[in-house]
């Protein structure tokens, strides 16, 4: 379907933007103006108060503008990226973006060449400052860890050749990939990224096997060579650590968040001593499907081969709806008003970006993009990212724009929270076992794939950071036997770590942007406990949401977490999760008893 077939009421319409293209224009001249009035200001940012508040002000300015002009630009361009019209305005807004980072790059230095107690002295008892004051505190946080105007300089100038690795790595997995042809179902397919998930789900356990093994083969002949790019990914993470005076390349990257190394560390201990849940999950797997031994490429495919219910755009925004209402009636009226004000692209087009996703900007936003197909999957994915756009919605309406972007830490947990209560009305609402039996088991594997497997992705990077850091040697064995050695540890003895499964750590784009992923675990299992407490009425818990999705970036993660009784330095948020997961395995167990049972009589 070209785009201008697609319905009027099932696009987004970008005018909340700019109403034309002579103001999108106006906005970039005007933008431009701006930045040559903050440029102009360089060695005088901090002469004093009225100068340093300008600056402020005009920084935070040049951003908005920024920002919208950009999200406007690329969500023209992500609707038919096929348009002239599209990659036109794409084009304007990086080169815009650019133009303002080359002619900015002063600012940091400059502000952090001062004394942070003369910054406070500045700011004292002028409220004028107070929406400036927690970004210019964290900023100071990185005076000790901030290099010389001309250093500086030289490492940006360096960091094109830094990021050799993931540049070369995507170009290996992406560009130059090549899994060749397999015979599916009598059928001669490309085996490719986006259809191994789907072809490794296949209900035939031989069919799975032949996938499995004929797309890491394609690793396991890379392998010296990806070995050489993720060792090179590891001595950058190092190099940078080292000249910024970082212990270690995981406190380096936990320090934006101002969190601790323990916190980390506390993720993986807790996880290991409460491997017992997955390894039992892994048993009934292997029990219900019948399979003599259960291997790495039977764990993906649907335990229930239930043909899934279709359901139209108005249904499944309707079930939304009604799963959601355990988040109140305010809640329930402004995602209302999400959807019913042209906020959502609803239905792939020619040309459309592939997936799901939210974006907006502090001036208009948020918007929603998805590719509906009718699916119970695609119903999920509405009430994800409207979950998305919820948390941006209330953190632009609470926060100025300085605090109102939230922190990746935060950013999958309202997500996640709107799928834990899709889940649970799913599960009580079913018509009967097999569907309650359908739902239980997705939730089962999304809690694998994102809590312990995540958390296993974390332990093998801190673990060859570490190795690299003490002087031992990393080759592609080293890596291989590392990663093997994690994944028969996360999935126990039900399941066979086939001999390839080793080489997945050759696969997994996250590693290049290091100590990244266990995000995905601790968000999850935030969201979890947070879903818990609603669903049980828990005094103040949903106040506490409702705060906690207006905080934007306000305070650091952890202590916006901790306004929901989510303290992430504990053990205590970990176990929760895991016992909702040990709980909804035991329904499982209920039920296939039941079945048994029930075909003996």
């Amino acid at each position: 379907m070209k785009r201008c077939e697609v319905k009027e009421d099932a696009k987004w319409n970008l005018e909340y933007f700019f109403k034309n293209t002579e103001e999108y224009k106006n906005s970039i001249l005007k933008t431009e103006e701006l930045l040559k009035e903050l440029v102009s200001m360089k060695g005088s940012l901090t002469k004093d108060k009225e100068n340093f508040y300008k600056f402020l002000t005009l920084d935070d300015e040049i951003e908005k503008k920024l920002e919208n002009i950009y999200v406007y630009s690329y969500l023209n361009h992500y609707s038919d990226t096929n348009d002239e019209t599209g990659k036109k305005l794409k084009n304007q807004a990086d080169k815009l973006e650019e133009k303002v980072a080359n002619e900015t790059s002063f600012i940091r230095s400059e502000l952090l060449s001062n004394d942070y107690d003369y910054i406070l002295n500045l700011m004292a008892g002028d409220k004028r400052f107070d929406e400036y004051r927690f970004s210019i505190e964290k900023m100071f946080r990185y005076k000790n860890h901030t290099l010389s105007e001309a250093e500086e300089r030289i490492i940006s100038l360096a960091s094109n050749a830094l990021g050799t690795p993931d540049n070369a790595f995507s170009a290996l997995d992406n560009a130059d990939v090549n899994f060749g042809k397999i015979t599916i179902d009598g059928e001669e397919v490309e085996l490719t990224h986006s259809n191994y998930i789907k072809l490794i789900g296949h209900k035939n356990q031989n069919t799975r096997k032949r996938v499995f093994e004929q797309y890491y083969k394609y690793y396991v002949d890379h392998k010296e060579t990806i070995a050489e790019l993720y060792k090179g990914q590891v001595k950058q993470d190092i190099f940078y650590s080292t000249i910024r005076k970082y212990h270690s390349p995981l406190e380096a990257s936990l320090y934006g968040d101002n969190i601790n190394v323990e916190v980390y560390k506390n993720l993986i201990n807790t996880i290991h001593e409460n491997l017992e849940p997955i390894y039992e999950y892994m048993k009934v797997r292997k029990d219900y499907m019948g399979v003599k031994e259960l291997h790495m490429y039977d764990i993906y495919t649907d335990l229930i081969k239930e043909d899934p219910k279709a359901f139209t755009y108005e249904e499944a925004k309707a079930k939304v709806l009604e799963a959601l209402k355990p988040l109140g009636d305010t809640y329930i009226k402004d995602l209302k008003n999400i959807f019913d004000s042209s906020r959502v692209d609803v239905y792939p087009n020619d040309g459309k970006r592939s997936g799901a996703y939210q974006w907006g900007s502090y001036y208009a936003g948020p918007f929603v993009s998805t590719n509906f197909d009718g699916t119970e999957d695609s119903v999920s994915t509405i009430a994800h990212e409207l979950g998305h756009a919820m948390h941006s919605f209330y953190s632009k309406k609470n926060q100025c724009h300085t605090n109102a972007n939230y922190p990746i830490f935060l950013a999958e947990i309202a997500s996640t929270v709107n799928e834990v209560l899709l889940s649970e009305y799913n599960i009580k609402n079913a018509q009967n076992d097999t569907e309650k039996l359908l739902y239980l088991t997705d939730f089962l594997d999304k809690f694998r794939a994102t809590v312990y497997r995540q958390t296993m992705f974390a332990e093998f990077e801190m673990l060859i950071h570490d190795m690299e850091q003490k002087g031992n040697a990393l080759t592609s064995e080293t890596l291989y036997q590392t990663y093997y050695n994690l994944n028969k540890l996360y999935y126990g003895d039900n399941v066979i770590s086939d001999k390839l499964i080793g080489y997945e750590w050759s696969r997994i784009p996250h590693f290049y942007t290091p100590f990244y992923v266990y995000k995905y675990a601790t968000g999850f299992m935030a969201a979890v406990s947070i879903a818990t407490d609603i669903l049980n009425n828990k005094p103040q818990s949903l106040e506490n949401y409702l705060n906690f999705l207006a905080s934007g970036c306000s305070k650091y993660p952890l202590d916006t977490l901790k306004a929901c009784n989510v303290d992430m330095t504990t053990k205590e948020p970990i176990e929760k999760s895991i016992e909702l997961f040990k709980n909804r395995l035991k329904m499982v167990e209920e039920i296939i008893k039941k079945e048994e049972e029930y075909g003996k009589e």
